[in-house]
C-alpha cells in the first residue's frame, strides 16, 4: 500500500490506546473503513501505530496523524506507518513523507497553502478543520488545484452532513469523533463506522 490513495474514509483514532487499538481497527475493518490515523498525541502512539500496521497494514492504509516533524516521520514509518497525516502544512513533513514512499495528507486552509503542499509532492490535501469553512470552500480550491489532486474534509463532517461535501467533490472524509472517542467499545465504534460507510455509499 506503499504511496497509494487514502481511501474514501479515514477513521481517526484521537486517544486510542494500545491495549484496544486491535479490537477498534478490527472494527473498523468489518465496516468496511480502509484508513486509518492514530494520532501523536494519543497514550504511547508508536505503540499503536506498530500494532496496528503489524495486523492491519495489509487490509487497510495505516498511519499517523498530528504528525508535525520530518523526526517523527521517521520514527512512525520505523514502526510500519504508510500513512502520515499532518494539522497544517509544513514542507519538510511532506518531503521527508515522499521521499520515504508513504503517503502524505497534510492539513490545508487557503489555496496558498495548498500549493505549497502540492509543490512538495502531496497528492491528497485535508482541508481542516472543514466546518471552519464550507463545501463551496473546497469547491473553490479544487478549481484551481491540479485534477489528479485529491481534498478530504476533515473535522466536524460525518454521516449526517456529508452530502453536501460530496456535491462538492470532496475525495472522501476524515472522521474521528463520530466513529471513535476514548471509551467506546468495538461494538459502538464498528456500529458508527458502518453508518459512516452506509451514508457515503448511499
Amino acid at each position: 500500500m506503499t504511496n497509494a490513495a487514502p481511501p474514501p474514509i479515514v477513521a481517526i483514532l484521537r486517544g486510542v490506546k494500545p491495549t484496544e487499538i486491535l479490537d477498534i481497527a478490527a472494527a473498523l475493518v468489518a465496516a468496511g473503513i480502509k484508513g486509518i490515523e492514530v494520532p501523536m498525541n494519543s497514550p504511547d502512539p508508536l505503540e499503536s501505530i506498530g500494532k496496528l500496521c503489524d495486523a492491519f497494514g495489509d487490509q487497510a492504509l495505516c498511519g499517523a496523524g498530528t504528525v508535525l516533524s520530518p523526526e517523527v516521520v521517521d520514527q512512525v514509518a520505523g514502526v510500519g506507518a504508510k500513512l502520515i497525516v499532518t494539522p497544517n502544512i509544513d514542507a519538510d513533513v511532506i518531503r521527508r513523507t515522499v521521499e520515504l514512499g508513504l503517503t502524505a495528507m497534510p492539513g490545508f486552509a487557503t489555496p496558498s497553502e495548498a500549493f505549497v503542499a502540492v509543490k512538495a509532492g502531496a497528492k491528497a490535501l485535508k482541508l481542516y478543520p472543514a466546518t471552519s469553512f464550507s463545501p463551496s470552500h473546497i469547491k473553490a480550491v479544487k478549481d484551481v488545484l491540479p485534477k489528479d489532486i485529491l481534498v478530504y474534509a476533515v473535522g466536524g463532517v460525518g454521516a449526517t452532513n456529508l452530502e453536501p461535501w460530496r456535491a462538492a467533490g470532496v475525495a472522501g472524509l476524515g472522521v474521528g469523533g463520530d466513529i471513535y472517542r476514548p471509551g467506546y467499545t468495538a461494538q459502538e465504534v464498528g456500529e458508527r463506522a458502518a453508518a459512516l460507510v452506509a451514508a457515503w455509499n448511499a
